[in-house]
Formats: C-alpha cells, sequence, structure tokens
C-alpha cells in the first residue's frame, strides 16, 4: 500500500467557488483529497483503488431540494426504479432490465459468461432476461440482497429435537414506519442489510448498509452507513436514494424533510477513473434540485415512477467511466 500523494492535480482544476455554500463543494473537496492523498491499494476487482477510511457528507432536505450533482448528469429515475424495486423485496434483476435499468446485471452477467463459457453481449443478456422466465430464475437472481433484508429479514423458529423451520420474515420498512408514527423519540428507527449468516449467498454484500432515522421536532432526517463507496460513480445514486427514502418515510409519517447524512467507510476512487476524476473537479456546481411527490400513496410500498416530480435540475454533461465488478 502506497501513498497517492504523489498523483497530485492540476492547479487549473481547483477552480474558484462560485457558489461556496452550494453542498456539492462537499463531495468534490472529498473527491479531491481521495485522488491526491488517499492510500494506493489492490482492491478484489483488481483495478485497484485510492482510498480515504470515514467521510460525512450533509444536505438539507427542505423547501424540496434534493441532492442532485450537479457537475455531471445523475440518472435519478434509474435510481429511483432501483429504490422502489428494493421495496418490493425482489432479488431478480428481470423486473429492472424490463424497465431499462441495467445496474445490476453485471454480476449475473459474469456468473454466467463463467460457468456456461457463453460470450453473450450484456443487451442480448438482459433481453433473454426479459423474455425467458426460466432462463430469469437460473440467471437473473442475485442472492438475499438488499430488498430481501430490508422487507423479509429470515427467522427460524424451532420445532422439536433441535430442529428448526423457517419462520415470518421481518419487514425492518414497515416496522420503522410504524416506529416513526407511535414513537418517534425512539433511537431504534433503522434499515439494516448487514446479515452476516446471508452475505456469501449475496451477488454483492451490501454497500449501503445501515439506515438510521431520526425526528426532531416534525422534521425526519436519515443517516445513511456506507462500508464501501465508489465516489466517482455510486454516491451520486446513492445520496439521491437515502434523500428520496427519507422524503418518501417522511411523508407517510406526517413530518417534514430533515437533514440526509452520508457517512462512508472505505470512500475510494478507482485508478482506471482519472479522466473522470479530472473532468469532474474541473467543473463548478450550480443549480438545485427539487422535488415534488404528485400523490401521497396508501404506503411506503406503493409509489411508482410518475410519483416523483423534478424540477430545476440542469447538469453539466455525463461522465462515462468503467463499472468495476
Amino acid at each position: 500500500m502506497t501513498s497517492a500523494s504523489t498523483h497530485a492535480l492540476p492547479q487549473s482544476i481547483a477552480a474558484e467557488r462560485a457558489d461556496p455554500a452550494h453542498w456539492e463543494w462537499q463531495y468534490l473537496d472529498l473527491m479531491r483529497r481521495i485522488w491526491e492523498e488517499g492510500d494506493e491499494r489492490v482492491d478484489r476487482t483488481g483495478i485497484g483503488t485510492r482510498a480515504l477510511f470515514g467521510a460525512t457528507i450533509r444536505f438539507d432536505l427542505a423547501g424540496g431540494a434534493m441532492p442532485l450533482l450537479t457537475t455531471k448528469r445523475v440518472y435519478w429515475k434509474t435510481a429511483t426504479r432501483e429504490l422502489l424495486w428494493f421495496l418490493t423485496g425482489n432479488t431478480n434483476i428481470r423486473p429492472l432490465c424490463a424497465q431499462g435499468v441495467e445496474i445490476w446485471t453485471d454480476w449475473p452477467l459474469d456468473r454466467y459468461r463463467r460457468e456456461t463459457g457463453d460470450p453473450i453481449e450484456r443487451k442480448a443478456f438482459s433481453a433473454r432476461i426479459v423474455e425467458d422466465a426460466d432462463f430469469a430464475a437460473r440467471w437473473g437472481d442475485l442472492g438475499p440482497v438488499y430488498g430481501k433484508q430490508w422487507v423479509d429479514w429470515p427467522t427460524f423458529e424451532p420445532v422439536a429435537d433441535g430442529l428448526y423451520r423457517q419462520g415470518p420474515g421481518i419487514n425492518q420498512v414497515a416496522q420503522v414506519v410504524a416506529s416513526l408514527k407511535a414513537n418517534p423519540g425512539s433511537r431504534r428507527h433503522i434499515i439494516e442489510g448487514w446479515n452476516v449468516a446471508e452475505l456469501d449467498a449475496m451477488a454483492l454484500p451490501p454497500c449501503h448498509k445501515s439506515y438510521q432515522f431520526h425526528v426532531s421536532g416534525n422534521r425526519l432526517s436519515c443517516i445513511l452507513y456506507q462500508r464501501s463507496c465508489d465516489l466517482g460513480l455510486g454516491f451520486a445514486f446513492n445520496m439521491w436514494s437515502l434523500a428520496l427514502l427519507t422524503r418518501m418515510m417522511a411523508q407517510q409519517c406526517n413530518l417534514e424533510p430533515g437533514e440526509a447524512i452520508w457517512m462512508g467507510g472505505d470512500v475510494h476512487l478507482y485508478l482506471n477513473h482519472a479522466a473522470l476524476v479530472e473532468e469532474q473537479l474541473a467543473r463548478r456546481p450550480e443549480g438545485m434540485a427539487h422535488l415534488e411527490l404528485a400523490r401521497r400513496p396508501e404506503t411506503i410500498f406503493d409509489y411508482r415512477i410518475e410519483d416523483f416530480v423534478v424540477s430545476g435540475y440542469a447538469p453539466q454533461a455525463h461522465i462515462a467511466a468503467p463499472v468495476a465488478v
């Protein structure tokens, strides 16, 4: 493991701040610090990263404001569809692929290629997942990832002679909604994804693993602890989803949105993302996205993509970068 201090960015990238109060400077400052000061290490993907341990970014949700990065385009509808999929408890990529969402396809595709030797293209694989239910059942499941733990955490009950059978699953999301309504001052409003007993069965152990909600006055805030964060690609979706879930929970509990507070453990940038880092740090954040919830569904599980209306979002151009699987 070596220091990355020799990888300082060009001085021209340290642009003057047109709006020093803009929340996105927290993100850009963290990106710059990781790239210039982070430890360089080999990771499980073999690509390598520069990383820092422990970071916090805060965002005030008052007035409908939402934390969409403006220094590059964030496809918030894709992130929203993923969050709604989590809330169904489904762990198969078929519903995502049917909506054109490919952010989880690489993991089952990689497994399929390894086990069959078939060099199928990603687009063709996704199409087959959608068209063939049996194929999707065999190759499209990710194991007990996020949604399964959120709404159907497994339990086991004793039968006899030291034997156990599977009991009813625990819907953590529903429990938190109920506890926020009944006991808002509780310190136990938590949704946890890190089920140690099932990690090995997951295509990818949860990165955004722990959500804790807090009521102050009539405002609902949420802290997300993320054990591992790809700051260049994953963070934008994680921050949006944190804020969106907080807005949805607040609406369901007759509360006003408070803060979305993101806490990262291992926060890193991939070594093959140099072009992304330099391009993004050369840009200045400007403007602010706002979200309107078009209706109030009966439960937290009944939202649809058309319920979310974003205005005022005028991002700079998308920055492409490879995903490490």
